[in-house]
């Protein structure tokens, strides 16, 4: 069983619950830091594979509430807002957090009044992963392992 799962409120923003307190912040960062952002999941998810596979991170984490860091180790915050709102967890668990949130994400049911510009052609998550790869000039980690 999971210990994270996903869903979202009125305003359709994300909400978490956790079967552990230890997990909260970590359900706090992926909803205020990641929110709804497929790029920034996908930016998530590369770095915790390429740290497990021994390689840098290609670029530091952008945030604006949180100090962030990607480690062989795991993954460590603090968030820079909110007094003794840190967390330390293993790669394993921000593994399994990262996607399960991405695929709480890619499920999301798109805005049809909506029209995006890039790749209206494709789910808006395979769309999103195809710019991914544009931006940083290389096939996701993730690449065929995100559904």
């Amino acid at each position: 069983m999971a210990f994270i799962s996903f869903t979202v409120d009125e305003f359709r923003l994300p909400l978490f619950t956790v079967t552990d307190q230890h997990y909260r912040a970590l359900g706090a960062w992926l909803i205020t830091d990641i929110s709804v952002s497929y790029s920034a999941c996908l930016d998530a998810l590369a770095m915790i594979d390429d740290v497990a596979h021994g390689r840098p991170p290609e670029d530091e984490w952008d945030s604006d509430k949180y100090e962030v860091r990607f480690t062989p180790t795991g993954l460590e915050f603090v968030n820079e807002w909110v007094a003794d709102e840190r967390g330390r967890y293993s790669l394993d668990e921000a593994r399994e957090a990262v996607e399960a949130y991405w695929r709480f994400l890619a499920n999301r049911p798109e805005n049809r009044e909506l029209i995006r510009e890039y790749r209206p052609d494709l789910p808006r998550w395979q769309a999103e992963l195809l710019q991914w790869e544009e931006r940083w000039g290389r096939p996701h980690p993730y690449r065929g392992r995100l559904f």
